[in-house]
């Protein structure tokens, strides 16, 4: 897009992602995502990229379990409070959440951050260490510093192989033991998936939000078995903005050079508010006939007030707000009305456009060459 000359901010909006339409992949905590983004204004498709095992019937982790129960660790790792909450109520449903327990109490336990705390100590154990902040580095750097050869330690995962923490932990001599917590897997009805897959990748999706590694690397994988992956990569490299919940979500699309942002705290809350920061940071305000104009996903801020288009109406603005201020012949704007149409469609196109903004003069008609935006110059931009 060509430099722009200076304008002063659209007016606020109260609702900082209305126009824009926002995908949702998460599968734990997804209505409430989503609830999060609809009250920021953003129109919401949510469509789960893996699916929990029920942990009741993770026969997996009732292995493990009873492994633990019968043979105590002499280290115990508890990385999430929903991952170790979950684990003890399952052992609940089959009946040896006691003999875990017990055995536990002989164990040194760790907790990788508040809410792990406090999921020990809700079970009646007592942790013998936590870091201040929720990083697993420092979960590890104490185990290492403290020495482990020789040890069993078991690590509660938290939905995805923890396999740089594991490996250290063994190169220093520990046997570990891995805990599979809510373990991920393919969603059972894929169809919802496939529709979001689409979505993203013909425009219909301004950005995706990601709140676990596992998703990121579920949608890829299924991108990858429709044939669609490629697509995909492409529009999370362009136009489409992959939005995490925090670093180590992000890694599966950073490994396909996949452009990444997310919020300093790894939180929903802060990741909805990071959003609201970057998604309308990339469309520049246009001092456009007297008005400030700016591009959302499928609609457009005038003076602040949200002028919603039809798709057709949105490609043909797209077109003329790329090229601010520069002529557009009828040949280039009728690329944008699909296949069928023909030359009188783009003055009739033209003219539901202007009507849609609520002022003709923002489309301005150069006589036998096209239509611009009506930019208006630097000076113009800021008169009082």
């Amino acid at each position: 897009m060509n430099t722009l000359p200076h304008a002063p901010p659209a007016p606020a909006t109260t609702a900082p992602l209305a126009g824009f339409t926002v995908a949702v992949t998460a599968a734990r905590r997804a209505e409430e995502l989503s609830a999060l983004l609809r009250r920021k204004g953003a129109q919401v498709i949510a469509a789960p990229a893996l699916r929990i095992v029920p942990l009741s019937d993770d026969q997996r982790l009732a292995s493990v379990s009873d492994q633990l129960a019968r043979r105590p660790a002499d280290i115990v790792v508890a990385t999430t409070g929903i991952g170790f909450r979950g684990w003890v109520e399952a052992c609940e449903t089959w009946g040896t959440a006691d003999p875990l327990l017990n055995s536990m109490r002989s164990s040194r336990l760790l907790a990788r951050g508040p809410k792990a705390k406090g999921a020990i100590r809700a079970a009646g154990l007592t942790e013998e260490w936590s870091p201040p902040s929720e990083s697993s580095a420092e979960v590890l750097d104490y185990l290492l510093a403290q020495g482990v050869q020789g040890l069993r330690v078991a690590v509660q995962l938290h939905g995805e192989p923890l396999s740089d923490f594991t490996a250290a932990l063994r190169l220093a001599g520990a046997d570990v033991v891995e805990v599979p917590v809510y373990r991920w897997t393919q969603p059972e009805d894929t169809a919802p998936l496939d529709r979001l897959i689409e979505a993203a990748t013909t425009g219909g999706v301004d950005a995706l939000t990601f709140t676990s590694a596992p998703a990121a690397a579920g949608l890829l994988t299924r991108a990858r078995t429709t044939g669609h992956h490629g697509e995909l990569v492409q529009a999370l490299r362009g136009d489409v903005l992959a939005m995490c919940v925090g670093p180590v979500t992000a890694r599966p699309l950073m490994a396909h050079d996949i452009p990444t942002v997310w919020p300093e705290r790894a939180r929903i809350g802060a990741q909805v508010r990071k959003l609201t920061e970057e998604l309308p940071a990339r469309f520049p305000t246009l001092p456009v006939a007297g008005h400030h104009l700016r591009l959302r996903g499928h609609a457009v801020l005038v003076d602040g007030t949200v002028h919603t288009l039809s798709p057709t109406l949105m490609r043909l603005m797209r077109a003329l707000a790329h090229r601010p201020g520069q002529v557009l012949d009828r040949a280039r704007l009728l690329t944008c009305l699909g296949e069928d149409a023909d030359a009188h469609a783009v003055e009739t196109a033209v003219a539901r456009l202007r009507t849609a903004l609520g002022d003709a003069r923002i489309i301005q008609t150069v006589v036998k060459r096209g239509y611009r935006l009506a930019l208006e110059t630097t000076d113009c931009a800021h008169r009082p």
